[in-house]
């Protein structure tokens, strides 16, 4: 399972996906944009947000 986290609080709740988790974060308002990878393979999100696994419930 993944979450969204603000630093080191978790903002959201888990998905089985970390797409799922920036879907439901987008259509929360929570973020105003799903991260895609840049030009170096690397994600591009919003400063301070980032998707962590957790422990399955």
């Amino acid at each position: 399972m993944y979450a969204l986290f603000k630093g080191e609080k978790q903002i959201g709740n888990p998905f089985p996906t970390e797409k799922e988790v920036w879907e439901a974060a987008l259509s929360e308002g929570l973020v105003s944009d799903i991260p895609v990878a840049d030009e170096e393979g690397g994600q591009v999100i919003p400063k301070g947000y980032h998707v962590a696994h957790v422990a399955d419930v």
